[in-house]
C-alpha cells in the first residue's frame, strides 16, 4: 500500500510544498493529495488590492498540479482526527473523510477579533478571497452614492497600512482613516517612519493614534476612551489567529491555536503531524517564533518539506535556516518601503522608499505567484523510493534517518 501524504491548504506554504514532495518522492511509493475550500490559489498578500478593485489574475490549482501527480481535493476541512489519521472534509461531492499517513497542515489564518464587540457582524476583511470582495462590493456602493463615504482600517500592522494606502489611492473620493494602538510606524527606522507619514500626508489618510477600537457598529467604530469615530466600512486588520482545528483535534497548540512543532516543522505531541506557514508555531534562527507572513510560510514549508522527504526515504534531515530580513510594505501602487531588519527583528536604519522599493515589492510578488504556479520547478528530478515496509493497516513503519543534517 502506497504511504498517503495529505496537505491541508494550497495557500503559499501548501501549494508549494505539495508540488515539492511529488518531484522528490517516487509515485510508486507514495499518493499525495491536497485539500483546499477553493479551486483557484489565493494571493493572500494581494487581497487588499483586490478589496480596492483591482482585477487579479487566477491560478487554477488544477492547472498548478497538472502534470505533477498531485490529487486535488476541492472541499473544506471540517474536522482532524490525528488518532485515527483522516480528515474529515465537505465540498461539492458532499461529505468525505480522507485517510492519511502523513499530515501536512497548512490551512493558513483568518481575523483575530479579539472579542470586540462587533467585528463579525460588521466588519470587513482582507484575509481571504470571498472577505476581500464582500468589501469590494461595499466600497463599490459607497463610490456610487458620489464617493462620500468614510473607511475606517483598524490596525497598523503591515496589512492595516498596506490597505489603507491602496484605497486611498484607488478610491480618491472615499474619506480614509487607519486606527493605530500606538505610534503609526513605530517600529520603523526614523527615515522610514518620517517616509510613511509623508505617504499618509499625500494620500489624505487620517491617523487616529493611539486608538484603540473596543467596539464597532454598523456606521461606526467606538476608541477606547468612548470617541466614536464615523465610517461605513470598518476594515478589520488588528491581527491574524488559526482555525480551531488543530486544538479540537488535541494537537499541541498556542493559545492563538497554532501547532508546536519542532525544528523540522514536525508536532510535537504527534509525529505524524507537520505544519507549515501561519499554522506553526517555529523557532526562528534568532531563538525567537516566526511571524506569520509570506516569508515565514517559504521557510517552514521548505523545511517541512526535507523533514518528511529525508524520514522516509532513510536520510538525513536537512536543518533550512528560518532567517528574517526585512519587511516589503506596499503605499499604494507606485510607493512602497523595504526596512531591513537585525537578528532580533529590530528596524536597521538603512530603508529604502519610493518607486525603487514600489518595484522591489512588486517583484517579490510575480516570484511569489509564479512560483507557486510552478512548484516543481528547480527540484531535484530524481525520486527517491521508500525505506519504510507497509504494515497490515497500511501505515508506514518509517526506518529512522539522521537528524539534523548541514544543509
Amino acid at each position: 500500500m502506497k504511504h498517503r501524504i495529505l496537505v491541508l491548504g494550497a495557500g503559499y506554504a501548501g501549494a508549494f510544498a505539495a508540488g515539492s514532495l511529488a518531484r522528490r518522492l517516487s509515485p510508486a511509493d507514495t499518493e499525495i493529495t491536497v485539500v483546499n475550500a477553493e479551486p483557484v490559489f489565493v494571493e493572500r498578500m494581494r487581497m487588499h488590492q483586490l478589496a480596492a478593485g483591482r482585477e487579479l489574475a487566477t491560478r487554477r490549482l488544477a492547472d498548478v498540479f497538472e502534470g505533477t501527480g498531485v490529487r486535488l481535493r476541492v472541499a473544506r476541512v471540517t474536522a482532524v482526527d490525528p488518532e485515527r489519521r483522516t480528515v474529515a472534509v465537505t465540498g461539492e461531492d458532499g461529505d468525505d473523510e480522507l485517510e492519511y499517513d502523513t499530515l501536512l497542515y497548512t490551512l493558513g489564518s483568518r481575523v483575530a477579533d479579539h472579542g470586540v464587540p462587533g467585528v463579525a457582524e460588521h466588519a470587513f476583511d482582507v484575509a481571504g478571497r470571498p472577505s476581500a470582495l464582500r468589501l469590494r462590493d461595499r466600497l463599490d456602493k459607497l463610490d456610487s452614492l458620489g464617493g462620500a463615504g468614510t473607511v475606517l482600517v483598524v490596525g497598523e500592522g503591515l496589512t492595516g497600512i498596506e490597505t489603507a494606502t491602496e484605497f486611498a489611492e484607488s478610491r480618491p473620493g472615499l474619506s480614509v482613516a487607519l486606527a493605530a494602538r500606538g505610534e503609526l510606524g513605530a517600529w520603523l527606522s526614523p527615515g522610514a517612519r518620517l517616509h510613511l507619514r509623508e505617504a499618509f500626508d499625500r494620500l489624505g489618510i487620517t491617523v487616529h493614534e493611539h486608538t484603540g477600537i473596543e467596539a464597532v457598529g454598523a456606521t461606526y467604530a467606538v476608541g477606547a476612551d468612548g470617541t466614536s469615530i464615523p465610517a461605513d466600512a470598518t476594515v478589520w486588520t488588528a491581527g491574524f489567529a488559526v482555525g480551531p482545528f488543530a486544538a479540537a483535534a488535541g494537537l499541541e497548540v498556542t493559545e492563538d491555536g497554532r501547532i508546536v512543532v519542532d525544528d523540522t516543522m514536525r508536532s510535537l505531541s504527534h509525529p505524524d503531524v507537520y505544519a507549515a506557514g501561519d499554522s506553526a508555531y517555529a523557532i526562528g534562527a534568532n531563538g525567537r517564533p516566526l511571524p506569520m507572513s509570506c516569508a515565514s510560510a517559504g521557510h517552514t514549508n521548505m523545511q517541512a518539506t526535507d523533514a518528511i522527504v529525508a524520514r522516509l526515504t532513510g536520510h538525513p534531515v536537512p536543518n533550512v535556516k528560518k532567517t528574517y530580513i526585512g519587511n516589503h510594505i506596499s503605499l499604494g501602487r507606485h510607493d512602497a518601503i523595504f526596512q531591513m531588519v537585525d537578528r532580533d527583528v529590530r528596524a536597521k536604519s538603512w530603508f529604502v522608499g519610493g518607486r525603487k522599493a514600489a518595484r522591489l515589492k512588486a517583484g517579490i510578488l510575480r516570484t511569489s505567484l509564479w512560483a507557486t504556479a510552478h512548484p516543481t520547478f528547480g527540484m531535484p528530478k530524481r525520486k527517491r523510493r521508500l525505506t519504510a515496509t507497509t504494515t497490515a493497516a497500511g501505515a508506514m513503519t518509517v526506518a529512522t534517518a539522521p537528524e539534523n543534517a548541514a544543509a
